[in-house]
C-alpha cells in the first residue's frame, strides 16, 4: 500500500486498517523511512512558510519570523517530531502490561506512527498561522486512532482501551507542550506570544500525535 492510500485508509477506515497494519512485516527503519519522515515534513514546512512568509496579522500590522529563525524552527521541530513518535512508542510498549496488553516494540511503534497521521496531515493548516488551531483540533482525531488501535496492536482488552488511551494522551500532551516551549525559544516575539505554540501543538498532540513541531 502506497503512502497516500495508507493515509486515506487510516483516517477513513481505522478499524480495518489497524488489522492490516498488525499483520504487515515491518521494522523501525521502514516505518520511519516510508511513513514518519515523510509526513512529519508537512507541519514542519507548513509552519516555516506560515511564520516566515505569510506571517501573523493583527491591528493592521503583519509580523513575520526572520528566515534564519524560521529555518531553525523548522529543522528542530522536524527532529523533535521524529523523536516524539519514538518516545510515545516506548511509553505505549512499557504501559502495555498495566492494561493487560502484550508488549511489542514494533507494534507500539506502528501505533505511535500511524496514530500520528491526523496530527501530521493537520499540520498543513500551519500555512496560515491564524488557522493553526484547526490543525490542533484535527490532531485530536489521533486520540480516536490510538483508541481503536490499542486493542489490535497491543492486544489489550477493549474495556481497558479507554484508560490506556488516556495515559498515552497525557504523556503526548506533556511532550507536545515541551516541544512548543523549545520551539518558541527559537521564534522572536511577537510570534512567541501568538500562534507558535498552537502551531507546534499540532504535531505533537502527534504526534499523536498529538502535537507537532
Amino acid at each position: 500500500m502506497n503512502l497516500v492510500d495508507r493515509v486515506q485508509s487510516i483516517l477513513l477506515r481505522p478499524k480495518l486498517t489497524w488489522l492490516a497494519i498488525d499483520e504487515e512485516p515491518a521494522d523501525a527503519a521502514s516505518i520511519y523511512k516510508n511513513y514518519v519522515m515523510i509526513l512529519a515534513l508537512i507541519p514542519a514546512v507548513a509552519s516555516f512558510i506560515g511564520l516566515s512568509f505569510v506571517g501573523l496579522g493583527a491591528f493592521g500590522m503583519r509580523f513575520r519570523v526572520p528566515i534564519s529563525s524560521g529555518i531553525a524552527n523548522m529543522v528542530v521541530g522536524y527532529v523533535l517530531s521524529l523523536v516524539m513518535v519514538l518516545l510515545l512508542a516506548l511509553i505505549i510498549d512499557a504501559m502495555a502490561p498495566t492494561f493487560e496488553g502484550t508488549r511489542s516494540q514494533i507494534g507500539a511503534l506502528k501505533l505511535s506512527a500511524y496514530a500520528s497521521t491526523a496530527a501530521f496531515v493537520g499540520g498543513i493548516f500551519s500555512l496560515l498561522p491564524s488557522l493553526s488551531v484547526i490543525g490542533a483540533l484535527a490532531a485530536l482525531y489521533g486520540v480516536y486512532l490510538l483508541y481503536t488501535g490499542l486493542p489490535v496492536l497491543m492486544k489489550c482488552p477493549g474495556d481497558k482501551a479507554i484508560a490506556y488511551t488516556a495515559v498515552v494522551v497525557v504523556c503526548a500532551m506533556v511532550g507536545g507542550l515541551t516541544m512548543a516551549w523549545v520551539l518558541s525559544l527559537l521564534t522572536p516575539s511577537p510570534v512567541r506570544l501568538g500562534a507558535l505554540p498552537a502551531a507546534d501543538a499540532v504535531v505533537a498532540v502527534q504526534q499523536l500525535a498529538f502535537a507537532r513541531a
